[in-house]
């Protein structure tokens, strides 16, 4: 794996060196643009607006602009001397409890690594994170933003888990929610029937990407010269009229499980 970030991971007066590494991937299937009667490839060019000249990487820069229309040019240098400490060190400024964190938050994880010889003080903050059930709540700088995190032990690794700032989130209240009425109460009660019927222990190795096999079975039918195949079938709308009699169809289909 290739590192994503090298800095310093904080905690008190202790800075642990450390690597950030993705803790996924991109599973998606990768697509080039072609012409429909050639399939010549399409491609993307950085043109200059103004004459529609090519510019070559090693010519364009980062400018932003002023009210008055002045662009102001920026080096990679000038990121981090806007604050030479956030854009080198994870910051550990609290701890929480996890569970009080909405999942509405988390965006992406990462895996960290202590640089040779901090493995003394790595280890230290992951057991103290284990021991007292809690997370480092942490600010760090990646791809010129400010960032928000967790600092949590998972096992014998220490996980960095990306958070969405509360000004990030978009309001719902401009969609159309229903309010909070009680439903029908033999509706729900076969719902929740229902819900205790289908539970069980969650197992995330259970689920897999089948869409991404179905596209590849279309490709390769295309491929092949044949007519690729309809895979199953679109749902057509529950009528709410409807719903008690099949909310116990469903029951009825969840026997076997």
């Amino acid at each position: 794996m290739k590192a994503i970030w090298t800095g310093a991971l904080s905690f008190g007066l202790i800075n642990i060196p450390v690597s950030l590494y993705s803790a996924s991937q991109d599973r998606a299937l990768h697509f080039k643009l072609v012409h429909k009667t050639d399939s010549c490839p399409i491609g993307y060019e950085k043109v200059c607006k103004s004459t529609g000249k090519e510019i070559p990487n090693d010519e364009i820069a980062k400018a932003y602009e002023l009210e008055n229309g002045e662009m102001v040019m920026l080096e990679d240098s000038d990121f981090k001397k806007a604050n030479a400490k956030k854009t080198s060190t994870i910051d550990i400024d609290s701890f929480a409890d996890e569970k009080e964190i909405d999942p509405l938050y988390y965006e992406k994880a990462y895996y960290i690594e202590p640089a040779k010889k901090a493995e003394k003080a790595y280890v230290l903050l992951r057991e103290a994170l284990k021991k007292s059930c809690k997370v480092g709540v942490a600010t760090f700088v990646m791809r010129e933003k400010e960032k928000l995190a967790i600092i949590r032990a998972s096992e014998d690794t220490l996980m960095l888990e990306q958070l969405h700032f509360h000004d990030e989130i978009r309001d719902p209240k401009g969609l159309h929610i229903p309010d909070s009425k009680e439903p029908a109460a033999k509706e729900m009660e076969i719902a929740e029937l229902l819900i205790e019927k289908l539970s069980g222990k969650f197992n995330i190795k259970k689920f897999k990407d089948t869409y991404v096999e179905d596209v590849m079975a279309i490709i390769n039918e295309k491929a092949a010269g044949k007519k690729p195949k309809q895979r199953g079938t679109a749902p057509s709308f529950t009528d709410m009229h409807d719903m008690m009699a099949m909310l116990k169809k469903s029951l009825e289909k969840s026997g076997s499980k």
